[in-house]
């Protein structure tokens, strides 16, 4: 499976957001991944777009979405692709900075609590999943890990001693089920609307 990112089937958004001339070479790559199997409705090999606002708001419906992105990259493009992952902007790093330089980050947070929905906390990414560092530390999820939150054990020499664990401290990843998943205000990003994870939509 190859998973890819296109933010836009159109060219003056995906440019707008990524560079002068990415759409085209996007577009290129895509065909040449159609070519070679991936995305193609007679081969096994899946091809998977992503996609993530170009702002300060929620991504819409990924079902009607996914139906957009695959008529006009066809109609347009004779591209063909499996499935669409949407995924929310996460006010963190380089989007913390744009909406701090924008005066929007309270405006956004406000966003995302109340668009808070329950059904998405099944479909958590970090329940299910970790993100290992270069360096085997370990994370509930690849938020957690660009803000160095690495998942906090005890440590070997003293019970009473917590320390970041590393996939040298277990034997097994139910090693890691005793431990709190760790969590902050961007962990709303995760939980607004249809939710957000790895896999796109939670609810």
């Amino acid at each position: 499976k190859v998973v890819a990112s296109l933010p836009c089937y159109g060219e003056d958004n995906v440019d707008a957001q990524r560079g002068r001339g990415v759409f085209q070479r996007s577009i290129a790559a895509l065909h040449k991944l159609n070519e070679a199997g991936y995305g193609s409705s007679s081969s096994d090999l899946e091809l998977d777009l992503v996609y993530n606002p170009s702002g300060a708001f929620l991504p819409p419906s990924q079902e009607s979405l996914e139906g957009d992105y695959k008529r006009e990259l066809l109609d347009n493009f004779g591209i063909e692709f499996n499935n669409l992952i949407t995924i929310t902007n996460m006010p963190i790093k380089r989007f913390a900075d744009h909406l701090a330089k924008q005066g929007q980050m309270k405006e956004y947070m406000e966003l995302l609590v109340n668009n808070y929905n329950p059904q998405t906390v099944g479909g958590l990414m970090c329940l299910n999943t970790i993100s290992v560092g270069w360096d085997g530390s370990l994370y509930d999820c690849d938020f957690n890990q660009q803000l160095g939150m690495g998942i906090v054990g005890k440590s070997e020499e003293s019970s009473a001693t917590k320390k970041k664990l590393s996939i040298f401290d277990i034997e097994c990843l139910t090693d890691l089920e005793k431990y709190s998943v760790l969590t902050d205000n961007h962990c709303f990003g995760c939980t607004a609307g249809s939710g957000s994870s790895c896999q796109g939509a939670t609810a």
